[in-house]
């Protein structure tokens, strides 16, 4: 009853209001028929009060994501399934799905009646131009009267997440060289230089080629065998994000951090797509190690992507030597390496120079950035320029391939160059 109390709207309210008002002045008066229209103003607010609050609906909520990750500007379609489980009839259902303001705020349906054990079927749609991890719902339902004098609030307890990940930019097929670094299920032989009793087969797995079936090692084991020589090389590399805040600049979606973000999903999705096996370092060390898959390491690095902050750290160093990925023995590996970097002093570039050893593919992209305040026109050239030069220049000197953008969208455009070796990357890089 206290809860039905407290549900009463503005309309119930000035009703018991006007009742109570009606049967004092009756009272006093000694008017009989004006406290039979008080008591029949108060009452009335009163039975519904008591009908809504007596009122045993039982509700289930279903709801559906598609997708429950996707990339900015994007849009997600909610389904919601409302189903009447009880064997009584709904009366008026106010619905409301509560939706972060990011995503476009909440969403809300009237609906009039729903029969015993029928259903509703509900759905809207759902956009951010802000990449990050949402809440959305719970469903919530109000009951009301058909007076209007009494609604109550009865909430379920389901939510599900929405994850809205940076922007992907396709990039082209670009062969980096010296990113292979073997791993696979043996060296590859050539079946030329060896006979067939030669072969060492392995057991079928799923999705291996039917036609790399060796049928004699299949006949002897009693299960399908695969010839183990045809299996390539795994290439291996290394995703490294700058997240410091103080190598970035401005704000929101053109600041040089979301531009960063951006390119390190688009180069990473590039890279799993292709069959590489990628870890996620940043500056403060290794954030997401080999995955046993590419979908599931795929799906993990957009998943860390989507929530990524600027770091308050003014070093390095923990990234440099989680970069460096020292195993056991000492050996460091000379897989591919692809750093995104917001601004770099000689002395930062000298470190990250250190880092590359050995025959491995080294590749630095430099996002650049505008202070505010800072001329866009009349010749003067903006801080995060002059800084990015002599560093290009002192990563290009130790080997590495370096790329500048301004933005994700000019990745696609630099990626191009980031295949070629030698002389050819002198010329045609940025």
């Amino acid at each position: 009853m206290r809860r039905a109390l407290a549900g009463l709207t503005t309309r119930g309210r000035s009703f018991v209001a006007a009742g109570a008002t009606a049967i004092v002045c009756a009272v006093v008066l000694g008017e009989r028929d004006l406290l039979r229209a008080g008591v029949l103003v108060l009452v009335l607010p009163l039975l519904c009060m008591l009908a809504v609050s007596r009122t045993r609906y039982r509700l289930a909520c279903a709801r559906r994501l598609d997708p429950a990750r996707l990339p900015v500007g994007r849009e997600a379609r909610v389904d919601l399934r409302l189903e009447n489980v009880s064997r009584l009839s709904s009366g008026l259902l106010m619905v409301e799905d509560r939706v972060p303001y990011a995503l476009g705020g909440r969403a809300r349906f009237v609906l009039d009646r729903i029969e015993p054990h029928g259903s509703r079927q509900l759905g809207y749609r759902i956009r951010s131009d802000v990449r990050g991890r949402y809440r959305v719902g719970p469903l919530t339902v109000r009951l009301a009267d058909p007076f209007g004098m009494v609604e109550l609030v009865r909430s379920f307890s389901l939510s599900d997440t929405l994850t809205v990940t940076p922007q992907i930019v396709p990039l082209p097929h670009s062969r980096l060289s010296g990113a292979w670094t073997g791993g696979g299920d043996s060296v590859a032989r050539a079946v030329s230089a060896a006979g067939e009793d030669d072969v060492a087969p392995r057991e079928y797995r799923h999705g291996d080629d039917l036609r790399r079936v060796h049928w004699r090692s299949t006949a002897r084991h009693g299960e399908l065998m695969v010839r183990r020589e045809e299996q390539h090389f795994q290439s291996s590399g290394t995703l490294f994000l700058d997240t410091r805040r103080a190598a970035h600049w401005g704000e929101g979606l053109s600041g040089s951090f979301e531009q960063a973000v951006a390119v390190t999903a688009s180069v990473g999705v590039h890279l799993v797509r292709t069959g590489m096996s990628l870890r996620y370092v940043t500056d403060a060390g290794e954030a997401l190690p080999v995955a046993p898959s590419e979908g599931a390491f795929e799906g993990l690095l957009l998943d860390a992507l989507a929530v990524a902050r600027r770091s308050k750290g003014g070093s390095l160093s923990a990234g440099l030597a989680a970069l460096r990925g020292a195993r056991g023995g000492g050996r460091e590996r000379d897989g591919l390496v692809v750093a995104v970097f917001g601004a770099l002093s000689a002395e930062e570039a000298r470190s990250v120079a250190a880092v590359r050893r050995g025959t491995g593919t080294c590749v630095a992209v430099l996002v650049e950035g505008r202070p505010a305040g800072t001329a866009q026109a009349g010749g003067h050239a903006d801080a995060g320029a002059a800084r990015a030069v002599p560093a290009a220049d002192l990563l290009r000197a130790a080997g590495w391939r370096v790329l500048t953008v301004r933005s994700a969208a000019e990745l696609a455009g630099a990626w191009t160059t980031a295949g070629k070796t030698g002389d050819d990357f002198v010329r045609d890089g940025s």
